[in-house]
């Protein structure tokens, strides 16, 4: 596995890791405070293992993948970035369609040729069991609440193209969606970033940034 596909994967799961983090303290439910923590810090530490095996490839640290790159550089899918709080439904939604289609690609990085990428993915499939539950649990819960079937209906496009063509298929047979022609595709697929991608990309670099080449 190429360090390309490598870094599509740990911006990913960092970017919706600082996402989710955003609602602590502030969930509508306690036990959810915790819950999305929890999540958040599960997604960046997975964040981390892939940065550091795309490091080893391109000679340098997960830190440095993670935060001195320029915000062009990164490769993550639109549907992590936006900005959700305060809206649950939005939330819920994007939960739910971001873990259904990660345990699809997932799946297939576990038959990987590459033993350490088999073999990390295998990690991070047991560790995502709980966010798929949790958010299978909340989707379950709101599915015929017209805010979140709004929510799917706008986001559907971004999580289609969260996955390479190939496993795109799978996705609308698990959700029970349509697939999408490329011409509908092609405003959400990697290479572009969403308008609030530079700002939280400033927000999330700007300590790393406040003292160049300092030793943290």
């Amino acid at each position: 596995m190429n360090a390309q596909a490598l870094l599509e994967l740990a911006d990913d799961e960092l970017i919706l890791g600082w996402r989710n983090s955003e609602w602590t303290g502030i969930a509508p439910f306690l036990e959810e405070d915790v819950a999305f923590s929890s999540i958040a810090q599960n997604e960046i530490g997975h964040a981390r293992a892939l940065y550091q095996l795309a490091a080893a490839e391109l000679g340098t640290t997960a830190d440095e993948l993670a935060f001195d790159r320029k915000p062009d550089e990164y490769h993550c899918a639109q549907l992590v970035e936006l900005r959700f709080v305060p809206d649950w439904a939005k939330t819920i939604a994007r939960h739910y369609l971001y873990e259904t289609a990660d345990q699809i690609r997932i799946e297939a990085l576990k038959e990987s040729d590459d033993a350490e990428v088999a073999g990390l993915a295998a990690k991070i499939d047991r560790e995502e069991a709980y966010h798929r539950m949790h958010a299978h649990m909340w989707h379950e819960r709101l599915r015929d609440e017209p805010r979140v079937q709004e929510a799917i209906e706008e986001l559907w496009p971004a999580a289609l193209a969260l996955l390479d063509e190939p496993l795109r298929p799978k996705l609308s047979e698990q959700t029970g969606r349509p697939g999408l022609s490329n011409s509908l595709l092609q405003s959400h697929e990697r290479g572009s970033h969403t308008d609030a991608f530079a700002s939280f990309w400033d927000e999330m670099t700007v300590v790393r940034r406040s003292v160049a080449g300092a030793t943290w």
